[in-house]
């Protein structure tokens, strides 16, 4: 196991740990609505994308997304304007 530095916080010193967003954070980095984000993750719905990134199920109740994930989404998005 890798020597931890007692100087740094321990999430820091694991730069191999996925950041997690919660709802409020991927809709603020997004722009979107909390239910817009929940019409696009449902396969039932007509706004569904396929391409919005699977959320994460923490616990019965809590949700996040990857933020990589997210991130790589908005660039997606970018890019597509340019096409």
């Amino acid at each position: 196991m890798e020597n931890l530095n007692a100087t740094q916080p321990v999430i820091k010193q694991c730069n191999h740990i996925p950041q997690l967003l919660s709802i409020k954070d991927v809709g603020h980095y997004t722009g979107l609505s909390r239910s817009t984000i929940y019409e696009l993750i449902n396969e039932d719905s007509d706004r569904y994308d396929s391409t919005f990134p699977k959320k994460v199920q923490l616990t019965q109740v809590r949700v996040v997304w990857v933020a990589s994930e997210i991130a790589e989404w908005i660039e997606a998005k970018i890019a597509e304007r340019s096409a």
